[in-house]
């Protein structure tokens, strides 16, 4: 007998995945110039020129047997201070290399804190704002907690306190927040990050136990404007944060990144030693040797972002004139547009009639949207946009 919890997983795949698997098909059938694929949140940018000049001078000077071989299972102590002054530097962040864990990507961050923070048979409670990235569920009950949605408020997708506040109880462990949004590309302002850190702060003291807010920031660099993303160590003592290289340097299948524990963290040791702890249990240690090596010279450093500003641009006012609702987005690369039917599903089933493939927002905890991950050529844009203003035009004509 095998897991039936884990056969389930296998069986029903991430919608994401699904639409990006069906994209792939289609696009043989058809050619790739035809098929426009807004699933996947897949870098369409090239990495910066210093992902190239770095791997290529480790590779080239560099003695392979330390090149590739095992640094600590929490990551080469170097590299971890690189990162640790990078962030002190820029955020004033106050962090110590000493509570940073290098990982295989964001998802390896978030699974390993969960299970970290999470205790065993507690039945404890992770609160997540919808809408959400859909593996968060599965990465919360497999470390044994409950997930617990609180919708965010239309149309700005901030917090939504009054939910929030109703969600918590003596059972709530840990707040995960995501800004940039994966889905809504929308930037959770300082001023919603001041209040959740006040309300966490009461909330810790009411229920006597820590309450961890979990920062998942792989897109933290992707923002346009003038905008800021809070850095959270400076608001809220109980933090975790979850980052990864993978949006901001192009390099989504090299699976790089890492965890870091505030030193204000109530009894942050013994937190950082549950993250050791968690990452042996999962398999998670010495993250890939290579690409941490590739760490200190990019720090700070992102692909062209200005391409996917345009893409932004480009969509956001094109389908708001054709009269799609779209959340305004100010980072990330999504666009998450309400359906112009109750089911989003359906709508997602429409669309392919004119080769958008779009993904529906129902896994993400918020019913009614389509997602669009506009991480891809602005040709495929500008190519896209009949499609979409004829896929508006068919509900008009019924």
């Amino acid at each position: 007998m095998v897991s039936e919890k884990m056969k389930a997983l296998g069986v029903k795949k991430s919608v994401i995945r699904e639409i990006f698997e069906y994209a792939k098909v289609r696009k043989a059938e058809i050619g790739a110039e035809n098929v426009f694929d807004y699933s996947i949140g897949n870098p369409s940018v090239p990495s910066p020129d210093i992902v190239k000049e770095t791997l290529t001078t480790l590779l080239t000077e560099k003695d392979p047997a330390w090149l590739h071989g095992y640094t600590s299972a929490q990551g080469d102590a170097g590299v971890r201070k690189a990162i640790a002054n990078y962030l002190n530097e820029t955020y004033g962040a106050g962090v110590s290399e000493n509570l940073i864990y290098l990982t295989v990507g964001a998802a390896a961050a978030l699974t390993i804190s969960l299970n970290a923070v999470l205790a065993d048979g507690a039945n404890e409670e992770v609160i997540v704002f919808a809408p959400f990235f859909p593996e968060y569920k599965v990465f919360i009950e497999k470390a044994g907690g409950k997930l617990v949605t609180v919708p965010c408020k239309e149309p700005d997708f901030q917090i939504d306190f009054d939910a929030f506040a109703k969600a918590l109880s003596p059972k709530t462990k840990a707040v995960i927040i995501n800004s940039p949004n994966n889905p809504t590309g929308v930037v959770l302002s300082e001023e919603t990050i001041r209040k959740l850190s006040e309300i966490l702060a009461e909330a810790e003291k009411t229920y006597g136990h820590p309450i961890y807010l979990i920062a998942d920031e792989p897109y933290r660099e992707l923002v346009y404007g003038d905008i800021e993303v809070p850095y959270l160590t400076k608001f809220y003592n109980d933090t975790i944060v979850c980052y990864s290289f993978s949006k901001s340097l192009s390099l989504p299948g090299e699976r790089i990144g890492y965890v870091l524990v505030s030193p204000k963290a109530e009894d942050a040791n013994s937190v950082y030693a549950a993250i050791l702890g968690a990452g042996r249990a999962l398999g998670f240690v010495c993250a890939p040797s290579l690409f941490q090596y590739l760490i200190p010279s990019c720090l700070g450093k992102t692909s062209d972002i200005s391409v996917y500003e345009t893409n932004r641009n480009l969509l956001y006012q094109n389908l708001t004139n054709y009269g799609y609702t779209c959340a305004s987005p100010d980072g990330a690369f999504y666009l998450f547009v309400k359906a112009l039917e109750e089911d989003a599903y359906a709508f997602c089933e429409r669309a392919k009639q004119y080769e958008l493939l779009l993904v529906p927002s129902d896994d993400f905890g918020f019913p009614g949207y389509v997602r669009i991950a506009y991480c891809v050529t602005t040709e495929q844009i500008k190519r896209s946009l009949p499609a979409f203003e004829a896929l508006a035009t068919s509900y008009k004509q019924h």
